[in-house]
């Protein structure tokens, strides 16, 4: 019998959504090597985000990851960078999802050794986050990166806010990395037909767990000024607790408060295919529905 291979996935985000002659440069190195599949990467020029997707056998994944970490790194410096996300590093966050053959504990050892490597291959000093945390303090990401890349000079002075990996002083121009291991999260948008960002910034506290909104759910107003218009942003980092439909029905709820209309949304990389069969049962109100009645499930191996 043939033995199945380890697949992990890997969603690294760079500092870098505008041009695109770096983008590709950044993501030279994930292309064409053995064990490793790009399967996706979308530059967002308003957030000025780099979010990529790649596949592969653990190590492989590993080592294609850091040489793209290594372009960003020499191309990327954050003292002139602005955009909508927040951000502390030229490469921000690398998490790791295990997808078939790997337990979670196989990946938060993967996601140090990636985080050590950085360190030492790039001086950049690493945070772990999400299942790799190692404190309780730790485990948000967003108290990780609250203060952003200006403010994180100080920050890592602070008794409480040592790197895991590396030294308290950040990279003059990558400043900040942060590396885990966690389940699959969706990164989801929705845009609101106004530019009026502080309905956005309402609807997002309105849901969101941290304001008493719903579990698994981080969220923020943005606008998209190329656009006119303002989106809710947001990662629901458990898709079984409260799915994406209901999501969206909440915030088209809320938005109509303030006479304003959901006109999209948008995910930003990939999602499971059981995250959209659940909104798709939903809302055409399908009986005993699964996946295996999708002709492409059989397709998948």
């Amino acid at each position: 019998m043939t033995e199945v291979k380890k697949i992990v996935e890997c969603v690294p985000n760079f500092s870098e959504g505008r041009d695109q002659e770096k983008i590709e440069r950044v993501v030279a190195p994930l292309k064409g090597r053995e064990g490793v599949r790009l399967v996706n990467y979308e530059g967002d020029k308003d957030y000025n985000r780099l979010v990529v997707t790649v596949l592969g056998e653990p190590q492989a994944v590993k080592e294609a990851v850091l040489d793209a970490i290594s372009v960003a790194t020499e191309l990327i410096d954050l003292n002139v960078h602005e955009g909508e996300h927040s951000r502390m590093g030229a490469t921000d966050v690398v998490p790791f999802i295990p997808i078939r053959n790997m337990t979670m504990d196989e990946a938060v050892e993967l996601s140090k050794e990636t985080a050590e490597a950085i360190n030492k291959r790039y001086d950049i000093p690493v945070f772990l986050y999400e299942n790799s945390a190692t404190s309780p303090d730790r485990v948000n990401l967003a108290r990780i990166r609250k203060g952003q890349f200006e403010g994180m000079p100080e920050k890592l002075l602070e008794p409480e806010w040592e790197p895991d990996y590396g030294e308290r002083k950040i990279h003059p121009t990558a400043g900040v990395t942060a590396v885990c291991a966690r389940f699959p999260l969706i990164a989801y948008n929705i845009d609101l037909d106004t530019d009026n960002i502080d309905i956005a910034n309402k609807i997002a506290r309105t849901i969101r767990q941290s304001s008493g909104g719903f579990q698994y759910i981080k969220a923020g107003g943005v606008e998209l000024k190329e656009k006119g218009i303002v989106q809710v942003t947001m990662n629901i980092t458990d898709y079984r607790k409260n799915p994406i439909y209901r999501i969206f029905e909440t915030v088209k709820m809320e938005a109509a408060r303030y006479g304003v209309s959901v006109i999209g949304s948008e995910i930003v990389g990939l999602a499971p295919l059981a995250a959209l069969t659940e909104s798709l049962e939903y809302y055409i109100g399908l009986h005993d529905f699964t996946e295996e009645k999708i002709i492409e499930h059989w397709l998948l191996g």
